[in-house]
């Protein structure tokens, strides 16, 4: 009896549904007093690296907390804010989309229970409304169905428009929020700390990964020439090291958009074709950029066609 026992105990155990595990934290770097970045790899998305490929932090005032970006999924939205908890018991008042690519806001719903404001530029609805349904088709190709398992497009509720700024208020510190014209998107915004001169970019900066363009390049420059006049001490870039001594870090970036520019308009005043910049156009950086290959061919199409109608 003692044996039929046990081997029923053992089949019940074997059938039984595996106990919930907690949701492990994301690896945190504390860029300064107050603020946490976890760093994201130099890769494109796929299923080993679970789409972790974005710069996310957060900012910890005295009576709440602001998210900066969510990361690609919904699994690493509840990473994260297991991270948060793990410094704070604080509610976590705002989440901040600094623009529309998914590995910055495919984590939004991680939040949802914590009822913050989701803040972010006033174009940023619209575009991920109308661009959610192809993100999550690209997710699912590169990292597996899995990883697109409740991700949701959730609106702003607090938006700042192109030139314009609106503070948040986390308690001994602000957040100053700016919008920007189009430039890497049409919705990007910056985050800028009071209380640290710590400067969230977005990707508007992007460093030793080569920048992607999805927007306007010469609006691109034009945001890095106002940039470079905030009075930050440091930035976290979208891509890149946790954290980067600031202005200088966006000097290569600069000069790669500079670059593709003069080559494009080099190339059109030859009546060269956009087949012949995409092989040509920039190539002089190629050593300089991770995925360059990967990014460069589409940086100058886009910026072609924008360029033909100066």
């Amino acid at each position: 009896m003692g044996c039929l026992f046990a081997v029923l105990a053992s089949a019940f155990i074997a059938l039984a549904p595996p106990v919930a595990r907690a949701t492990e934290a994301l690896a945190l770097a504390e860029v300064a007093s107050g603020i946490f970045v976890h760093h994201g790899a130099y890769e494109d998305v796929s299923a080993g690296n679970r789409g972790d490929i974005a710069n996310l932090g957060f900012v910890v005032g005295e009576k709440g907390v602001a998210v900066v970006d969510t990361g690609n999924t919904l699994a690493l939205g509840q990473s994260l804010r297991a991270a948060v908890k793990s410094k704070t018991d604080l509610p976590i008042l705002f989440v901040v989309n600094t623009h529309g690519h998914p590995d910055h806001y495919f984590g939004d719903a991680a939040f949802q229970a914590d009822h913050p404001q989701f803040v972010g530029h006033e174009k940023l609805g619209k575009w991920i409304a109308f661009k959610t349904r192809y993100y999550l088709e690209t997710l699912k190709t590169f990292a597996g169905a899995d990883a697109a398992k409740g991700i949701e497009a959730i609106a702003p509720t607090l938006t700042v428009k192109a030139g314009q700024a609106i503070e948040l208020d986390l308690g001994g510190r602000t957040l100053t929020i700016t919008g920007y014209p189009a430039a890497h998107t049409d919705n990007d915004v910056t985050v800028l700390d009071s209380k640290t001169h710590t400067l969230f970019t977005g990707d508007l900066l992007f460093v030793e990964r080569v920048p992607s363009l999805d927007g306007s390049i010469l609006g691109w420059l034009k945001a890095i020439s106002a940039l470079k006049k905030v009075g930050a001490e440091r930035a976290v870039p979208g891509h890149g090291p946790a954290s980067v001594p600031w202005p200088k870090a966006i000097e290569p970036e600069q000069r790669y958009l500079e670059v593709l520019v003069a080559d494009i308009r080099k190339i059109q005043k030859a009546h060269g074709t956009i087949e012949e910049a995409t092989q040509k156009a920039g190539i002089e950086e190629q050593g300089n950029w991770a995925l360059f290959d990967d990014y460069n061919a589409r940086n100058v199409t886009g910026a072609f066609v924008e360029l033909e109608w100066e």
